[in-house]
């Protein structure tokens, strides 16, 4: 089990997070949230101010009003760290790359020689064993480092963005092998794709001002977010707001919701709890006046932007995001700053305590 709960004052980070052996935890939050400080503090490469790390009951690192009580260095801490370049060592070939944490740790170099050979296979770049690393690709540099990773036999395995440098047609193919190969593997990973969270975390933290401010299974934050980034990167609208009996009163309006038995929102719940409404930009449609229907929610707005989405455009106004046609934006004459009215079915709303 890898335990975190530290704080680093400067930056405004106080977070506590268990990784339990075996699954992966994926750490999302906007850029600045403290993301990479939370891996810092895990690699070492960063000391807290107070709080500890401590893995499978081992402190790696204990501090008190930032006086260290216990600091084991990096190198000591069988922890890995893949960062978003692969900073490969250029004048080693592949396999010398991948054969230098075995042989840091003391290990022959025979017997390096042949754990970098067996790392390379499982990536897939054995017939790149002898090239030099200026002659890769960046997908093929990625996978070396990865290999250079997993070779020293790291108890945690630390992934910051490891998708972010990479073009998007190369991205796919390491995100299958990370899946593979992370399977039984405790590992951090910290991203801004949901692809990453879907394919290759068990759970999912999510950092916003240095604090989590939500935690839970993959599926459970994908599909039912508590917070504003997590519902950004799962693709739906969120508003939060308090249950007056019949739906959420919130900033952008009151929801009515058409699920009679939604979680939270039995009788016995009291007015003025806390409460989400969340629904899919596609089920949001746009007007340039107000519509009516029962039961219909309607909320006024103004375009802030408009993004390319496949084959829809997302606006996104004050509140509210909506997928629509390129044929609708051109027919309402839609750019930012036009006044709209969205409307949604209460059918297509979900509502859930906050």
């Amino acid at each position: 089990m890898l335990s975190l709960a530290a704080t680093v004052p400067t930056r405004g980070f106080d977070v506590e997070l268990n990784v339990a052996e075996g699954r992966t935890l994926a750490l999302l939050g906007p850029n600045g949230a403290g993301k990479s400080t939370a891996l810092g503090l895990v690699a070492g490469t960063l000391r807290p101010h107070d709080g500890h790390v401590t893995l499978d009951g081992r402190a790696l690192v204990r501090a008190d009003g930032g006086r260290p009580r216990a600091w084991v260095p990096p190198h000591a801490r069988q922890v890995a760290l893949l960062a978003q370049e692969a900073l490969l060592f250029p004048h080693l070939t592949v396999r010398h790359n991948v054969a230098f944490g075995p042989r840091s740790q003391g290990t022959g170099r025979r017997a390096a020689a042949a754990a970098a050979d067996r790392w390379l296979d499982r990536v897939g770049l054995t017939a790149l064993a002898d090239r030099r690393p200026a002659t890769l690709s960046g997908g093929q540099a990625q996978r070396v480092a990865l290999a250079r990773a997993l070779a020293a036999e790291p108890r945690v395995l630390l992934l910051d963005e490891p998708m972010a440098a990479l073009d998007v047609d190369v991205a796919p193919a390491l995100r299958q092998t990370l899946r593979h190969l992370l399977a039984d593997r405790t590992a951090v990973i910290t991203t801004h794709d949901v692809l990453d969270a879907l394919l290759l975390a068990d759970e999912i933290a999510v950092i916003d001002g240095g604090r989590v401010v939500e935690r839970g299974t993959t599926a459970q934050v994908l599909t039912r977010p508590r917070s504003t980034f997590a519902a950004r990167i799962a693709g739906l609208n969120l508003l939060v707001g308090s249950w007056t009996g019949d739906g959420v009163r919130t900033p952008a309006g009151e929801v009515a919701h058409g699920h009679a038995h939604a979680e939270g929102t039995d009788p016995g719940i009291a007015a003025g709890t806390a409460m989400t409404a969340v629904f899919r930009p596609s089920a949001v449609s746009i007007y340039l006046d107000e519509r009516h229907g029962s039961p219909r929610n309607t909320f006024r707005g103004t375009v802030r932007t408009l993004e390319p989405r496949g084959d829809l455009v997302r606006v996104r106004t004050d509140h509210l995001a909506a997928d629509v046609t390129p044929g609708a934006v051109a027919e309402l004459g839609l750019v930012p700053g036009t006044d709209v009215w969205l409307s949604v079915k209460a059918a297509e709303v979900d509502v859930y305590p906050a």
